[in-house]
């Protein structure tokens, strides 16, 4: 669902171009508060583009643990409220009982990606072993993900300034992208796309228009990707985390080339050469 509020506004600027000051606009993207309250209470607070958000927050309850398949939310209906937007969520018995043992309440900037974290060991937690299946993927299809979600950035192309998030499918293409502003909230969306059209993490790959920091990885681990993509560079707690949940991190997809961190085997052809 997209909230009555615009993902993208007109914004009035000035403009220095071969050293003329113009006046005119640049469309921007919107970015407001989103909260995510279950059985009336907030949880947490995200800002975010005010877009996908039923995807939003299937995503979000996967990925932080709330939730372990859809049918966890009974309903959801989104609240505009001045100045952000309520997402409210009902979840089923188990879920929500186990919700009220966490106690967590906070808010997080665009950045935010471990949302409503108290320990070091919560940041740090463990994530699933993606298992293997034998999934592989060829060196082209890594380059034709990537491509194809830079083309596949509606938002991106009208603003330059959101994060966008694609899943591919070997043989399909570019099933689902999701845009926002932050680049964990684009995971998140894209994770709760996936789910709500009754695909598997397992059935394709996530590729991302950011660096490949923890928290990336392990949203991917928890929707069960055996892959992750990116055109920016991983962290070293990314690779650890990676290879430690089975996920294959391929990186710095730039153009035709890119660089593997973690679980070579699963990408195709396989050939190395040990040259520094």
């Amino acid at each position: 669902m997209t909230a009555d509020r615009p993902s993208v506004v007109a914004a009035r600027r000035l403009a220095r171009y071969a050293g003329i000051l113009r006046h005119g606009e640049r469309m921007v993207p919107e970015e407001v508060p989103v909260a995510f309250s279950y059985g009336g209470t907030t949880h947490a607070v995200m800002m975010a583009t005010p877009a996908d958000l039923e995807d939003f927050a299937v995503g979000f309850s996967l990925n932080e643990g709330i939730i372990a398949k859809p049918e966890d939310i009974l309903a959801i209906e989104v609240v505009e409220q001045e100045p952000g937007i309520d997402i409210q969520i009902s979840l089923a018995d188990p879920a929500a009982d186990a919700l009220r043992l966490r106690r967590r309440h906070m808010a997080g900037p665009v950045g935010c990606g471990l949302c409503g974290i108290e320990s070091i060991e919560q940041a740090l937690r463990p994530v699933p072993r993606i298992a293997a299946t034998g999934f592989t993927l060829e060196a082209d299809e890594i380059v034709e993900a990537v491509r194809d979600l830079a083309q596949g950035q509606i938002l991106n192309k009208a603003t330059h300034a959101v994060h966008g998030a694609g899943f591919y499918i070997p043989g399909k293409g570019l099933v689902a992208v999701r845009e926002d502003v932050g680049r964990h909230n684009a995971l998140d969306k894209l994770s709760g796309a996936v789910l709500r059209t009754g695909y598997r993490g397992g059935d394709g790959v996530i590729a991302v228009t950011s660096r490949l920091s923890v928290e990336m990885v392990q949203k991917a681990a928890s929707l069960g990707s055996s892959v992750l993509l990116a055109i920016s560079a991983p962290t070293a707690l990314a690779i650890r985390t990676a290879e430690g949940a089975g996920v294959t991190l391929a990186a710095l997809v730039r153009g035709e080339d890119f660089e593997i961190f973690t679980h070579a085997d699963r990408i195709v052809p396989g050939a190395v050469a040990d040259v520094a």
